[in-house]
Parts: structure tokens; C-alpha cells; sequence
């Protein structure tokens, strides 16, 4: 295939077993969540449990990828101490969340995809938010209507049970090395002492739209925070978080249950529940709350790279696996149609088909039948290539159920184009065993709803529910329920080579357009060869629906964008996107690194 500048390229899939993925043993509960997984049909059909090869000892070095150069050192802190990447990883988030806290922190949750490289196996820690036990379809119905959209995002109903913490002591329990204590020291620093606000903070802070959005100045304890004397916190300030401090000061000493009870447990509560648009979270909820630990989602390609992601709640490993197979399909194949636009209109058809099945069918699996394995399945992708829209037309979701020759299963659902706000951050290591950790974490919006406990943000990410629970008769598959967890973008990513071994661990934030984002890494790297930062300074192009967006201020997306326009697709130019692409790869003299311009991030290895 001819190598494009500015286009992007897919893997095709030939299988979708995930190759020897299975059990993960360092817990019980992992294997049991494992097994339980399998036996649903979360995972594909045809797993096998193989003999594992002894793995031989790692000798490339170690890295971290993050999106503030604070928590990427305090990462390789812990690795220097002997620790490993779920070691690293939560020191670094638990950094983020005091610096960078429009993107995620304790109030909010995660995906974290790990692989275990001495037993050669991969599993993921599923910390996402849960709604509350008293939650109904018509959590967002107001009068018969659904809340509008910035109503029900600002408010305490939109506050699901927060799963950061939880993850990170299930992931620690499962492969950490370090005292749980320790892990947590430098950002108790940080707070204390004091931390530098960066550009990029300073700048949302200072946006006269984003401040119309959300309610940072006008609640008091943010806008205490955020707005000292009613200004918006500059470049360079030294912003202190006792609070911040306290609270993981608590964490670290009595674990979870300083989070999940007690003071902070109520005021969690408090908060959520006196709002002006008050959401129903209880005491019982935040103690219930457990990771799930699942099975990760992969798709093979005879021969070539296996490419693992999280399974649903998460869009992760449908939509990867779909992207490229689609594209493997209908990317051209005559000497005439091998041109740029012909290989640009490819990937945003497999686009558009892949999101258009995403929105449909993904929701939380352990609630309602997600055909993850269907979606993904080479016969399904075949006769979905077929339905490729043309450039002018609606998309519309496939039917794998009439597909492989079954029953139909449209029908079951209405249309939902929930959406899905980027205000999330990404981490990718590898330590010095050769583990690898892909996490990416949120509180949804900017800022979450702006509701600030005990120096953190509470997460916004019910309102990635449906808000309307049906369309005509149907119901809605990611329709608010009691216990249930909102469909994700969030795509963390770790892919192996044709030989079984580590290659790249890959993810990005983004809302919605996540999706995109770690799909453009994935063909960068494995279709034209690029390098880690080469792949992610190509233009974004995000094809969800019938308008296709294109990144014009980076070199190639203008070109993309007229060269669309001229094949007759809706095209919206757009600037300053919020991609924050951390990857790392694994070559044959060592690790290599790539940071997204787009943010503030830096990838370094450990020295």
C-alpha cells in the first residue's frame, strides 16, 4: 500500500479470538472476573487457553507518558525505587489530579489496561463511575422532557459514585511493589507546597465561554480556589491544596475507606444532593462501589499485530478493532483509485460506520447485551463495508444479528447520540519488567459539574447516559439505570507484535472523538512506519455522524479538509483540537516516546 502524508491507514482483522488472552493470576478475583466474563460472551468466542512461553527478561528500558512533566517525574520516581508501571501510574494520576484538575482526579474514574509481561498477560481494571442504586431511566426526564443539556451537566444529578480511588488499590493489590504510602508522596508535596499553574489552566480558567458554562465562579468553594479575589489564577501562580493534601494524606494511611466513608464520604454526598439541581447519591452507594476486572477486548490479524483495548462499558475495543477492519476493506484497490482522497475517503467511511454501530449497541455489558464480539467479528465487517454511506447521506447502525444469519437486532434499541465531553487525560509507561500500563481517566467535563470537595472535582459522567431513556418505542441501550455504568470513549491501548511481544501502549483524551484520536496512532505506526510523534502530530480527522471534522491548523488538515469538501462530505474546520495522544513503542534498541502538542504532556524515559 502506497504511504500518505496526511492520511490515515488501517489494520484489517482476519481473526477476532484474542489470542491467548485469558486469565490474569496474580488475584483470585481476577481470574474469577475473568471466567465470569467469558462465560457472559463478553469476550470473543473461540478463546483457548494456551501454554504461556516463558517471557524472556526485558532489556528496553522503561518510560512514562503523561500529560504534565510533574507527574510524568513523579512516575519515574516510583520506577526508580523499584517500582512498577501500577506503582507509577498512580503516583502520576494522583499528581494530575492537583495539577491538571479539568481533566480528571479522585472525583473521578478510569480504565486501566495492564500487561503483566512475566505471564505474558493482559487484563483491564474497569473504575468507571456508577450511577446510584435510586437512579431510573428518567434520571435526566423532566415534565416528559429530557433536561437540556447544560442543566443536567452542571448539576448533582449528573454525579455518578467516583472510581479512582478504588482502582487504584484493586490495581495495587493485583501488581503493585511500592508501600501504598508511598505512592502518594509527591503530590502530598505538591499540595503543600505549592504548584505552578500551567498555560493551559490559567487559559481555561480565563475563557469568558468556558466560564459561561460551568459553574466554577459562582460556587464558593471553587471560585475561592480557581478565582482568588474574583481573577482567574495566572500563569505561574503557586497554588497551594492543603485540602488535596488532607485527603490523600487519608487515603494513604487508612486506604479506600478514608474516600468511601466518613468525612469525605459525606461530603460527597452533601454536595451532590444540595445542589441546585440535586442529584440522589447515598452513604450505601459510595461504600458498595467495587472495580470490575475484566477481560481485555483484542482483534488479530493473522501474522501481524494483536491490538488489545478495554471491553464495554468502554468503546475501546469495539471500535479499534472495527476501525482498522473496515478500512482493510474499503481502502482501494485499483491502480485508479490509489489516490489520497481515495484512501482519506476509506478511513472516514470506516469511521462513520464504526461510530454509527458504537452509538447503537455499547453500554454497560453487565446491564444490557452488548454484541461485542459481533461488531468485530470479519464476516459482520464485510457486509458492513458494503453499507459504506455515501458522502451526502445519514449514517444509520448496522445489524450483526442479520448479518452472521440470525435474528435481528436493531430493532431492540432506539437511536442514541449521547455525547461525550473531553475533559479527561491519558498515562502510557512501561517499567523496567517490561509491564505495561494504558489508563485513561475523566471527571467528563471541564472541571466536572464544578462541585469541589475536600480539593477535588466531582465528576460529571452520568450525563454520558442517554438522557432520554427512548426514542419512539424502543428503549435506549445507554439509558440511565440504578448501578449501571455510562458508555465510554475512552480508549487506552496496548498492542503486541506478530511474535506475541509488547510493540505500544497508546490513548488519548478527547470526548467523543477519543475514538479517533487512538485510531490515527494505531495506523500511523503500524501501517506507514511512523515514529511515536510522528503519529500523533498528524491532523485529526474525526468522523462521527454525518459531519466529518478536520484539524486545519496542523500541517496536511488543510488539504484533508478541501480534499473532503470535494468528495461531497459535510465538512467542519476545526482548530485547537483536544486530543492528548500518549504513546510509547517498543523498538529494537530501547523505548520511544510522543507527547500531543496539543497539551502540556512530555514522554521521558526513566534514566
Amino acid at each position: 500500500m502506497r504511504r500518505l502524508p496526511i492520511l490515515l491507514t488501517c489494520i484489517g482483522l482476519t481473526a477476532c479470538a484474542p489470542g491467548g488472552d485469558g486469565q490474569f493470576n496474580a488475584t483470585e478475583e481476577a481470574r474469577r472476573a475473568a471466567e465470569a466474563a467469558e462465560q457472559a460472551g463478553s469476550v470473543e468466542e473461540g478463546v483457548t487457553e494456551v501454554a504461556q512461553p516463558t517471557q524472556e527478561a526485558w532489556t528496553k528500558g522503561a518510560m512514562v507518558a503523561a500529560a504534565d512533566p510533574r507527574a510524568v517525574e513523579a512516575g519515574l520516581e516510583m520506577l526508580r525505587q523499584g517500582g512498577s508501571a501500577i506503582d507509577a501510574a498512580i503516583a502520576v494520576h494522583s499528581v494530575l489530579g492537583l495539577v491538571e484538575p479539568q481533566s480528571s482526579g479522585l472525583g473521578g474514574g478510569a480504565f486501566m489496561v495492564y500487561y503483566d509481561h512475566a505471564s505474558d498477560e493482559i487484563m483491564v481494571f474497569d473504575g468507571r463511575e456508577v450511577a446510584p442504586a435510586s437512579t431510573t431511566p428518567d434520571h435526566f426526564m423532566k415534565d416528559g422532557k429530557p433536561l437540556g443539556f447544560l442543566e443536567a451537566w452542571q448539576s448533582g444529578k449528573a454525579v455518578g459514585v467516583p472510581g479512582q480511588i478504588a482502582l487504584y488499590k484493586t490495581s495495587h493489590e493485583a501488581a503493585g511493589k511500592l508501600d501504598w504510602e508511598t505512592l502518594f508522596q509527591p503530590a502530598i508535596k505538591l499540595a503543600e507546597d505549592g504548584f505552578e499553574v500551567s498555560p493551559r489552566l490559567a487559559e481555561l480558567l480565563a475563557n469568558p465561554r468556558l466560564r459561561g458554562a460551568v459553574r466554577l465562579d459562582d460556587l464558593a468553594v471553587s471560585s475561592e480556589y480557581f478565582y482568588p479575589g474574583g481573577e482567574p489564577l495566572p500563569v505561574g501562580f503557586n497554588r497551594t491544596n492543603p485540602d488535596y493534601a488532607a485527603t490523600l494524606k487519608a487515603i494513604a494511611a487508612e486506604g479506600p475507606s478514608a474516600f468511601y466513608e466518613g468525612e469525605i464520604a459525606q461530603a460527597i454526598v452533601d454536595a451532590v444532593n444540595s445542589d441546585a439541581t440535586p442529584g440522589n447519591m447515598s452513604l450505601e452507594d459510595l461504600s458498595a462501589y467495587s472495580v470490575k476486572i475484566r477481560p481485555a477486548l483484542c482483534g488479530d490479524r493473522a501474522d501481524s499485530y494483536r491490538i488489545c483495548s478495554a471491553p464495554p462499558p468502554s468503546s475501546g475495543g469495539v471500535t479499534q478493532n472495527m476501525i482498522m477492519g473496515l478500512y482493510d476493506l474499503l481502502e482501494p484497490t485499483t491502480e485508479a483509485e490509489m489516490t489520497e482522497e481515495g484512501y482519506l475517503k476509506a478511513f472516514v467511511d470506516a469511521q462513520r460506520l464504526t461510530y454509527a454501530d458504537r452509538d447503537h449497541y455499547v453500554a454497560d455489558a453487565d446491564f444490557v447485551p452488548v454484541p461485542s464480539k459481533d461488531l468485530i467479528n470479519p464476516a459482520y465487517l464485510r457486509v458492513r463495508a458494503k453499507e459504506a454511506f455515501a458522502p451526502d447521506a445519514a449514517s444509520f447502525p448496522g445489524d450483526p444479528g442479520v448479518a452472521l444469519g440470525r435474528d435481528p437486532i436493531r430493532p431492540l434499541w432506539g437511536e442514541d447520540a449521547t455525547e461525550h465531553a473531553p475533559g479527561t487525560t491519558h498515562i502510557s509507561i512501561v517499567d523496567a519488567e517490561g509491564n505495561a500500563v494504558s489508563m485513561t481517566a475523566t471527571v467528563e467535563a471541564a472541571f466536572g459539574t464544578s462541585l469541589m470537595v475536600h480539593g477535588f472535582m466531582l465528576n460529571n459522567e452520568l450525563t454520558d447516559f442517554s438522557r432520554e431513556p427512548t426514542k419512539g418505542t424502543k428503549p435506549v441501550a445507554n439509558a440511565p439505570g440504578p448501578l449501571k455504568r455510562p458508555r465510554s470513549s475512552m480508549s487506552p491501548t496496548i498492542v503486541f507484535d506478530p511474535d506475541g511481544d509488547l510493540f505500544m501502549v497508546t490513548g488519548s483524551p478527547g470526548g467523543n472523538s477519543i475514538v479517533a484520536y487512538v485510531s490515527k496512532t494505531l495506523v500511523g505506526v503500524l501501517e506507514w512506519g511512523k515514529t511515536a510523534q510522528e503519529a500523533i502530530n498528524l491532523p485529526n480527522i474525526i468522523a462521527r455522524g454525518d459531519t466529518v471534522g478536520v484539524e486545519i491548523d496542523v500541517p496536511g488538515g488543510m488539504e484533508a479538509a478541501d480534499a473532503l469538501r470535494e468528495m461531497g462530505y459535510d465538512v467542519e474546520e476545526r482548530e485547537g483540537e483536544n486530543s492528548g495522544l500518549h504513546v510509547i513503542i517498543v523498538r529494537e534498541n530501547g523505548l520511544e516516546g510522543g507527547a500531543d502538542p496539543r497539551r502540556e504532556g512530555v514522554a521521558k524515559p526513566l534514566e
